[in-house]
């Protein structure tokens, strides 16, 4: 009785956490990115993030649910962010350790990203700061 209980469970949660992702997106995708295959589908306020990798390199696009692109984001590695950047954080921040960078094309322009404890700290191209916004 209490494997029916637990496979009734599992069952119910793989199809609850499952991902329909609507055609124009994933069209959309593959016409920015062929020949990439996703590794995973998130969605997150309406919008759909597909996570995969290309030239070795861990990335994610976004798009809206029509299919219209968002953002780019692409991880670097943390010793490769604008000397601005890094000298704000220190300042504002206390010095604190940088857990993750990447930079990220949107249609506004381009952008870097560090997270710091726990937040995102975006500045634009040139390494000047522009929000704080929660992980």
């Amino acid at each position: 009785m209490k494997n029916k209980f637990l496979a009734i469970g599992l069952l119910v949660t793989v199809s609850c956490s499952a991902q329909t992702v609507p055609a124009e997106v994933k069209t959309a995708f593959e016409k920015s990115f062929p020949n990439t295959t996703v590794k995973k589908w998130d969605k997150e306020d309406g919008n759909y993030e597909a996570n995969f990798s290309k030239d070795g390199k861990s990335m994610s696009a976004t798009y809206d649910a029509k299919g219209n692109w968002l953002e780019t984001e692409t991880d670097i590695d943390v010793k490769n962010l604008p000397a601005p950047v890094v000298s704000y954080i220190k300042e504002h921040y206390n010095g604190a350790a940088i857990k993750e960078a990447a930079t990220l094309k949107t249609p506004e322009g381009n952008r870097y990203e560090a997270e710091v404890k726990g937040k995102d700290i975006l500045f634009d191209e040139n390494g000047k700061f522009l929000k704080e916004e929660e992980d």
